[in-house]
């Protein structure tokens, strides 16, 4: 795990300079920039309003007396996604979007939770159910 990290790390910083580089030369870096701000209010804004529908979302599972799972894993999607969309650069703004739209999340969160239930067979982590 920390070698992917590790990878991640390294390389998609060096892949985000250099595409807003090409981007600078192709249509001029103040384009870029502007591009860049648009995309973090954008960004905000929409994690804003995601974020406070999971929170209904969570608030009416407990209501409801229910395992706010599902709530949960849209928050996680919704705080790295926003994130991700604070960070400059188009990479990282497109996996945002991707987390912040919940027609793209749902298919994130399923193989998010195959993820989690691999790890969870593998002993890796462990989660308390009551």
């Amino acid at each position: 795990m920390f070698r992917w990290l590790l990878l991640f790390i390294l390389i998609v910083p060096a892949l985000e300079i250099g595409i807003l580089i090409w981007a600078g030369n192709q249509v001029g870096p103040w384009w870029v920039i502007l591009l860049i701000i648009f995309t973090g209010i954008v960004g905000a804004w929409l994690a804003k309003q995601q974020g406070l529908e999971t929170i209904r979302k969570v608030q009416n599972s407990m209501q409801n007396h229910e395992l706010p799972g599902d709530a949960l894993l849209d928050g996680a999607c919704v705080l790295v996604g926003g994130a991700l969309l604070l960070t400059p650069g188009f990479i990282t703004d497109t996996v945002g979007f991707l987390l912040l739209v919940p027609a793209t999340r749902a298919p994130l969160k399923q193989g998010l939770r195959r993820i989690i239930n691999k790890m969870m067979d593998r002993n890796t982590i462990t989660i308390y159910r009551r």
